[in-house]
């Protein structure tokens, strides 16, 4: 599955408790139509995600870059302190491509998804490829 939104705030690496590294970053997703009486009805959704691949790519992540990815969804339910309950959207992406609007926009439309343990500076990506 693909989408394409907006980050809503910048990445954060989370390490767990086997110093497995993971980034967390939030996606809006802007939707609109038209209900039966013809009025234009704006909606967004937000879902929260995660890759796993490399913590790197959280430098880049920034609130206000419009980001597409790809990877499965899921939703989760919870109750809340307050004791409600509450619900949410999920997304585990396993290749994010970056297409600007965020503070580093200069790096924008390059793929992460191969991505291992190092970072890509926007001089790495401009190397004479053989073909």
């Amino acid at each position: 599955m693909n989408i394409i939104g907006r980050i809503t705030k910048n990445a954060e690496i989370n390490t767990l408790k086997n110093d497995k590294q993971v980034v967390n970053f939030s996606v809006a997703i802007n939707d609109s139509y038209k209900n039966k009486q013809g009025e234009r009805v704006e909606q967004t959704t937000y879902y929260n995600c995660s890759y796993w691949i490399s913590p790197n790519v959280a430098k880049i992540l920034n609130k206000g870059a419009l980001v597409e990815l790809t990877g499965r969804a899921s939703s989760s339910a919870w109750i809340g302190k307050d004791g409600e309950i509450r619900s949410g959207l999920n997304f585990h992406t396993s290749n994010i491509k970056l297409h600007g609007g965020g503070k580093n926009s200069e790096v924008e439309d390059i793929p992460f998804s191969k991505l291992k343990k190092t970072a890509v500076t926007q001089e790495e990506t401009d190397d004479d490829l053989p073909f």
